[in-house]
């Protein structure tokens, strides 16, 4: 069975070389709690070799990946069974040894090089930390890897990560207490992973930091075991044993105490087979702890720490193969993608990116992608939506009245018949109107070509997003300042055609539009409504209003409290203050002397009341052009959008190619824009290194 986990210390170094994240979760046992809870001494006590460094504050600063091999003692001829008790006793007698040429130490960064010396393995651990943080008191997550051969321990890997701080200290990074709580949950998180978390026992169990972040990623307690440590150190007439039984914080795994050496015992130097010994004596001859002393102790946490790793290894085995597999072929796709340096020769390689880059953009502007969305609308059907939703909508719920009150059509009516009242509609008034409503559709038509653009660059943008722009980030540079040139260069005449459509349609108001209301229909209906207002009450009370029935000697309309819309009749005698004298009927009244004139004023303002003809034609006016105003924006509604498509998009669509072969097809930028960028070499390479640990991953599976 310890091939298992000699499996997986393969597979461990297998990818340990890759500078990239490790994509397979690998079962692995991971010691966490904060400083000074006893971590290191745990370890050593499960090693049986005082390795580790020790000092003040943070003494772990960078992961260290354990992987702990028994191998038979040359002076005898098979090593003990594994988790037996007889094993213990002789870890026990053998650790007091510290010369022994049967145990010795491995750095994967130094390869082939033993460390029988564990003081040596101290040094090397501090070098190579300091190596990779600068000799500074900050952490990194680059982790080392250091195997140990041994007859005393059992197979067994373990990673033992930075203590839990709150406090920079020195010239520590302010945040280095998030640095290292990311550093851990970034190993915890893992689901194949079991939680080793540390604990002093003399302290309250509710305030353990390793157990608060265990439980944040597991927080049903499945795969997280407890060691309490400092048991000897705990208040007399206390003990752990409610935190044992699962009455405190329960975990599905469980807690086990231990003793571990005091700093007086390590600095007189007691060896670690005399602490052990101390250990076991400890919880046999402890009145809460002697029934149970066969579950406590640094030797029982070892073979149970054996056992778990064993059957985390064993379930997930179909898994890991088949994640090996996947991740084989996605890094090999992604390395397909990256392509290989310069292959092929340079104008070739631009063809080819000119070809696709403009197929790309036909297919997305024609809904032919491959890469369709279901969440959100792009490409044509985005311009689509331009056209049709925010286009048409904003033209169509444009109200020619917006701006136009009634007394400026009312003083319009005026100005346009010049010194001799007009005897009918004037025409010239309507066209005036009409053209100034007509104008003010230029802006949001202008508007439109300017979306359709920005949606053309959208498009540009998607497309440069793909791997080969990435690949080569000057030609992408060139590229999108080429094509958004290009997209300029329609833009221009698209803009100025729309603006010609909007000035055409001034230029010549067609009143004979076969959907235009017309003169004589407008009077018509105009003068039927005012017929049924003059109508008396019964006869406008059954909708009735016969022409026959109108007074004449009604002659004038006031507006009435209410919309402009609305008018009452006044009494005839205002019809006789002559042409202008509704006009004028609100003005201020002076004193006039008779017979002498007065200047008009400087100033003159249609106000007063109205009269029955200037209601008649205020209301035909209006009339005719709500008319006419509606066809005009039925035209512009039609032909904008054409008016884009053929100038802009088609122009886009049918000529990009050959702009872009024009612009970039040159011998002499090749090289420049072929520059690859430094991230993509990189990329090829790392893809390249997880590509040989797959495979080299995958043998190892073939071989079990």
């Amino acid at each position: 069975m310890d091939q298992l986990i000699k499996l997986v210390n393969r597979l461990q170094d297998a990818f340990a070389t890759v500078n990239l994240s490790n994509p397979i979760d690998l079962p692995q046992i991971v010691v966490i709690g904060s400083q000074s809870s006893g971590k290191s001494s745990v370890l050593e006590n499960i090693v049986m070799r005082d390795f580790l460094p020790r000092g003040q504050g943070i003494v772990t600063r960078r992961p260290l990946v354990l992987q702990l091999i028994n191998r038979p003692s040359r002076r005898t001829s098979m090593a003990s069974e594994a988790g037996s008790p007889k094993e213990g006793e002789e870890q026990v007698e053998a650790a007091d040894n510290e010369d022994n040429e049967d145990e010795w130490g491995e750095f994967l960064h130094l390869p082939g090089k033993k460390f029988h010396n564990f003081d040596e393995i101290r040094q090397e651990i501090i070098a190579e930390t300091d190596r990779k943080t600068g000799g500074t008191k900050g952490v990194s997550p680059e982790p080392i890897n250091l195997r140990v051969y041994s007859p005393k321990v059992l197979t067994l890997t373990l990673v033992d990560l930075p203590g839990l701080t709150k406090v920079p200290v020195g010239d520590q990074p302010k945040d280095i207490e998030f640095q290292i709580r990311d550093m851990i949950l970034k190993f915890i998180s893992r689901p194949n992973t079991i939680i080793l978390a540390v604990t002093s026992a003399n302290t309250d169990l509710a305030n353990s930091d390793g157990l608060k972040l265990a439980r944040e990623v597991d927080p049903e307690g499945m795969r997280t075991i407890g060691v309490l440590t400092k048991v000897d150190l705990m208040d007399k007439g206390t003990d752990v044993i409610d935190i044992l039984a699962g009455r405190i914080i329960p975990l599905r795994l469980g807690y086990v105490p231990v003793v571990n050496r005091g700093q007086k015992d390590i600095d007189g130097r007691k060896s670690i087979a005399s602490a052990l010994a101390a250990e076991k004596a400890f919880f046999e001859n402890h009145q809460a702890y002697g029934s149970k002393s066969g579950f406590c102790g640094t030797p029982y946490l070892a073979r149970k720490l054996h056992i778990l790793l064993l059957n985390q290894i064993r379930n997930c085995l179909p898994d890991l193969k088949k994640k090996i597999s996947e991740d084989t072929r996605k890094f090999t796709a992604e390395l397909a993608a990256l392509g290989d340096f310069h292959q092929g020769n340079l104008q070739n390689v631009v063809l080819s990116i000119i070809t696709e880059f403009c197929s790309d953009f036909r297919n997305i502007l024609d809904g032919y992608s491959q890469d369709l969305s279901t969440t959100e609308l792009n490409g044509g059907a985005r311009i689509s939506f331009v056209f049709f939703e925010i286009f048409s909508t904003a033209i169509n719920t444009m109200d020619a009245f917006d701006q136009i009150k009634e007394v400026d059509i009312r003083t319009l009516l005026y100005n346009s018949s010049g010194s001799t009242p007009a005897l009918f509609v004037a025409t010239q008034a309507f066209e005036v109107l009409i053209k100034q409503q007509i104008r003010r559709l230029e802006e949001p038509c202008l508007k439109c070509v300017t979306m359709v653009f920005d949606e053309l660059a959208r498009i540009l943008s998607q497309i440069l997003h793909k791997p080969v722009f990435k690949r080569y980030p000057k030609l992408k540079e060139r590229f999108y300042a080429a094509v958004i040139a290009f997209f300029r260069k329609g833009m221009d005449p698209t803009s100025k055609l729309v603006t010609q459509l909007v000035s055409a349609e001034c230029c010549y108001v067609n009143t004979a539009h076969p959907d235009f209301i017309g003169g004589h229909r407008a009077l018509g209906l105009v003068t039927e409504k005012l017929a049924l207002k003059n109508a008396p009450a019964d006869d406008r009370a059954k909708d009735k209003a016969p022409l026959d029935k109108y007074d004449p000697k009604r002659t004038t309309v006031v507006p009435t409290s209410g919309s402009g819309n609305q008018y009452s009749l006044d009494s005839p005698s205002q019809a006789n203050e002559g042409i202008f004298g509704s006009f004028f009927g609100g003005a201020k009244k002076t004193t006039r002397r008779p017979g002498v004139l007065e200047a008009p004023p400087p100033v003159l303002k249609a106000s007063g009341s109205v009269s029955e003809r200037e209601f008649v034609e205020i209301e035909v006016i209006k009339m005719l052009i709500q008319s006419y105003f509606s066809i005009v924006k039925r035209t512009m509604s039609d032909m904008v959008p054409k008016c884009i498509m053929l100038n802009l998009v088609f122009y886009a669509r049918e000529e990009m190619q050959r702009g872009l072969l024009a612009e970039f097809y040159r011998e002499d930028l090749l090289a420049e824009l072929l520059e690859e960028s430094a991230e993509t070499v990189q990329r090829r390479k790392d893809c390249k290194k997880m590509i040989e640990a797959l495979q080299k991953a995958d043998e190892i599976f073939n071989g079990i």
